[in-house]
Parts: structure tokens; C-alpha cells; sequence
């Protein structure tokens, strides 16, 4: 059993360290999002110009800021939940609140985003689908791609949470300290 508790807290170490590189790279991406807009904004109500690239490009970066930061948000607590009634909680009641939810809920989903999503990623690729609107964005097909990449990472926290939380529950790390279960 101690193998397996070490295997569980090397999975927990891997995947937070992963979690929090890709949270550090999809920061920049908060920077770029506000630059695109704020250069979509200027020409579109100052030079009375807009373009269909700039405004792809803007819900482009959002999708892949949204898609590669659920991991992030995940592992820092700051998803969406009643909070009322979780900061009522004790440390294991939490770390039994997350075992099941992430057990019956969040794998089970993003399993099923990550299959389903492929077949329309691999589509994507095979036509080297680009935007179908004139002055579009080229190689629609790679953001296609981060869809199930997103999904993976949060698919990985979300299971080193579950592990977190079964090693809370069973008492082989202690609750105190933990910022979540």
C-alpha cells in the first residue's frame, strides 16, 4: 500500500506542476486577448475600420484561454460551486464533496468531451478547415485542437484531485494546509 500511496502523490505532484505551467502560459494570453480588443475597439470606432480577422482573432484567444485555464481554475479552487455551503465544511467533508462529484461528474464529462470531440478535431485537420467567412482566420483546425488538449488537463487535475482527496479521506496527508482538498 505505501507504493501506491507514493504512486498517488507523484501523480498529484506531476499533474499540479503541469497544471500551474500551462496556468503560467495561458496568462499571457489574458495580456493578448486585452491588446487584441483594445486595437479592435481604436480602429473600429476611431478609424471606422473593422476587420473580421481581428474580431476572429479575439474569440479565438478567449476559447483557448478558457479551454487551457479550466485546469488552472480547477487545481486553485476558483470554479464555479456554492460556496455556503462548501466553507461550512470540514476538510474531509470537502475532500468527500470533491471525491464524489469529481468521481460521478467531472470525469465521466470531460471523458465524454474528450472522445466525442475528436472525430470533429481529426475532420478539422483532414480539410485543413479555415475560417468560411471572407478576411477569416487561416487554420481554424489547430484551435479545433486545443478542445480536447483542454480537456485532458482538466481531465488529469481533476483526477489528481480525486487522488487528493481519497489520500485526505484515508489519512495518509493531513487536511491542515491544504488551500482545497
Amino acid at each position: 500500500m505505501p507504493s501506491m500511496v507514493r504512486f498517488l502523490e507523484a501523480f498529484i505532484r506531476r499533474t499540479d506542476s503541469l497544471t500551474e505551467r500551462s496556468g503560467q502560459a495561458v496568462r499571457w494570453l489574458t495580456l493578448l486577448l486585452v491588446l487584441v480588443v483594445v486595437y479592435d475597439v481604436f480602429t473600429r470606432y476611431v478609424l471606422s475600420s473593422s476587420s473580421v480577422a481581428v474580431q476572429e482573432l479575439e474569440w479565438h484567444v478567449f476559447s483557448i484561454l478558457f479551454l487551457l485555464g479550466a485546469a488552472y481554475t480547477l487545481k486553485h479552487d476558483k470554479h464555479v460551486r456554492v460556496d455556503v455551503f462548501f466553507a461550512r465544511m470540514s476538510a474531509k467533508q470537502r475532500a468527500a464533496v470533491t471525491l464524489i462529484g469529481g468521481v460521478l461528474f467531472l470525469l465521466p464529462f470531460t471523458f465524454v468531451v474528450i472522445v466525442s470531440s475528436w472525430p470533429f478535431v481529426v475532420n478539422s485537420f483532414r480539410i485543413l478547415e479555415s475560417s468560411p467567412d471572407p478576411g477569416g482566420l487561416p487554420y481554424r483546425f489547430l484551435l479545433k485542437a486545443v478542445i480536447p488538449l483542454g480537456f485532458m488537463l482538466f481531465f488529469l487535475q481533476g483526477l489528481a484531485d480525486i487522488f487528493r482527496s481519497m489520500l485526505i479521506l484515508g489519512g495518509r496527508i493531513p487536511p491542515e494546509g491544504e488551500d482545497r482538498p
